[in-house]
């Protein structure tokens, strides 16, 4: 049993910059752990920029932002475990929170924390929680895998793509498979406005002439081993599509850009009180959830827009717990 004053699950920008708050607030036995071979989280794959404009006063991309954290956690020697994946959270008799691990080089490992601080990010709708009626044919990405696999795998989803949903995934990918040469047909909102920020509208859909179809969306997927098409349809107020507006798009990927979901299975299972609004666990004014010593920051908690405003929250989260540790 190895024993920490406060641990943080998931070494994304939330867990870094919480960790970095603790430490500086006077806890010098923090640990971080991270289910990736590398810190820095959703970030690595971002190569995009806007990032930072609020943290450091300049435009960074993903990974430079994720590589200022990086740095700043090793000078100031926060420890961290990487390919590390948690799997329960429970609390014992004196309130301490134990927590159950394990990685290729220790197996099974138990953590005793006075303080857990629960950094997990969130993760991409998927397929199935959208009920898009038709056959199950290779090509059918969410935006975040699409990127992952351009971005540093170096490979190409598709050719002629069609994108459902325009959440900022979903938006930037638009532009970056344009310019790998792939052909953009479209972007379909259910919705009468985007879900994305104004900027990338701008930046990714209308400088490089790519359509944006509101009130739309996929009602049949077509194709047996990859998709061949997809039948987009006109829905009304209640987003019923409407009968008489289908029409049918020839292509060989669709990517799925419909909301984020915090990634909470631990919090559950652990028995915190999750706010059926935001998805993430309810918390009071110093980010504690339910269960006392329990803490959450970042996308874990609600969906941000902005990177800069997860990590301006996991300091506070950082700083809560650092409190609660000394017994304040």
């Amino acid at each position: 049993m190895k024993n920490v004053d406060i641990l943080i699950i998931g070494g994304g920008p939330a867990g870094l910059a919480a960790g970095l708050s603790a430490k500086r607030n006077g806890i010098g036995n923090v640990l971080i752990l991270e289910r990736d071979k590398c810190l820095g989280g959703i970030l690595n794959q971002c190569i995009h920029n806007g990032f930072g404009l609020h943290t450091f006063k300049e435009e960074l991309t993903g990974p430079e932002y994720a590589d200022r954290y990086v740095t700043m956690v090793r000078d100031e020697k926060v420890p961290f475990m990487l390919s590390t994946m948690v799997c329960d959270i429970a609390v014992d008799d004196d309130g301490d929170k134990i927590v159950t691990a394990m990685n290729k080089d220790e197996g099974m490992l138990k953590i005793k924390a006075k303080a857990v601080i629960l950094a997990m990010g969130c993760r991409e709708r998927p397929r199935g929680a959208l009920s898009i009626p038709g056959t199950r044919p290779a090509g059918i990405f969410s935006a975040g895998t699409a990127q992952y696999y351009v971005n540093m795998e170096g490979r190409m989803p598709g050719k002629k793509i069609v994108i459902l949903g325009s959440g900022d995934i979903g938006l930037i990918m638009a532009r970056r498979l344009k310019l790998e040469g792939a052909e953009v047909l479209c972007v379909a909102e259910i919705r009468p406005q985007s879900g994305g920020l104004k900027r990338n509208i701008v930046q990714c859909l209308e400088d490089f002439d790519i359509p944006l179809y509101l009130n739309t969306t996929v009602t049949k997927v077509h194709g047996k081993d990859r998709v061949s098409g997809v039948t987009l349809s006109k829905v009304d107020e209640n987003m019923n599509p409407i009968e008489g507006t289908e029409r049918f798009v020839e292509c060989d990927t669709l990517l799925l850009s419909c909301g984020l979901i915090p990634e909470n299975e631990l919090t559950t299972a652990a028995g915190a009180q999750i706010d059926p609004k935001t998805g993430g666990p309810v918390v009071d004014g110093m980010l504690q959830c339910s269960i006392p010593g329990l803490f959450a920051c970042g996308n874990v908690l609600h969906v941000h827009e902005l990177v800069d405003h997860v990590s301006a929250e996991a300091e506070k989260a950082g700083a809560f717990a650092a409190d609660y540790v000394k017994g304040r």
